[in-house]
């Protein structure tokens, strides 16, 4: 299943992948440059959820390139930093923007990232909950950095997958095998 991770740079969204994918976090992440992919694999009771995710860069200049991600994603985490209330009105934007012309199936959740910096808090918990809950959005605190919610935010999304599309299958077959009683041709045989 593809996921996308949007909104403002700076606001954690590699630190939270790699905290899921690798459980690792880097005080100094580099900022990315169109976009990374990770996959990862969950086992859950009622299905195996793999996830393609695609993590885009924040900076305005390679905001153009977000629909090439985001338009076949089933699930979007829109971030958004807890210190930074202009990268909170950004999440509005990515939300009404996912919104208007991504799969209209989409499962997305609103994340407030860096709640570990507490004393540093500009946006408060419960604008983060309104804005989601007037917006059909699923709202949902974490830390990359102290890994507080972070599996919990992938899980809860596999399970809304895998609920969404229990029996459907993903992937394309690329090649048939022939049938036993088919005919095979070989050339050049002597």
């Amino acid at each position: 299943m593809i996921m996308v991770l949007v909104g403002h740079m700076g606001t954690g969204k590699t630190s939270l992948v790699l905290r899921f994918v690798k459980g690792q976090f880097f005080d100094f992440q580099e900022s990315t440059i169109g976009a990374a992919f990770f996959t990862q694999v969950l086992s859950l009771n009622e299905a195996t959820v793999k996830f393609d995710i695609w993590d885009t860069a924040g900076q305005e200049r390679y905001h153009s390139l977000a629909p090439m991600y985001y338009r076949g994603a089933a699930a979007a985490v829109v971030v958004y930093d807890v210190t930074s209330s202009e990268t909170f009105e950004r999440a509005k934007k990515w939300a009404r923007e996912l919104q208007r012309q991504g799969n209209q199936n989409l499962i997305m959740f609103l994340v407030a990232n860096k709640v570990d910096l507490e004393d540093k808090k500009k946006v408060g918990n419960e604008e983060g909950e309104q804005y989601a809950k007037e917006n059909g959005l699923t709202f949902l605190e974490t830390s990359a950095k102290t890994a507080h919610n972070v599996n919990e935010l992938f899980y809860e999304i596999a399970k809304r997958l895998a609920k969404a599309a229990p029996s459907r299958q993903t992937g394309i077959k690329l090649h048939n095998r022939p049938r036993e009683s088919e005919r095979r041709f070989f050339c050049c045989s002597s």
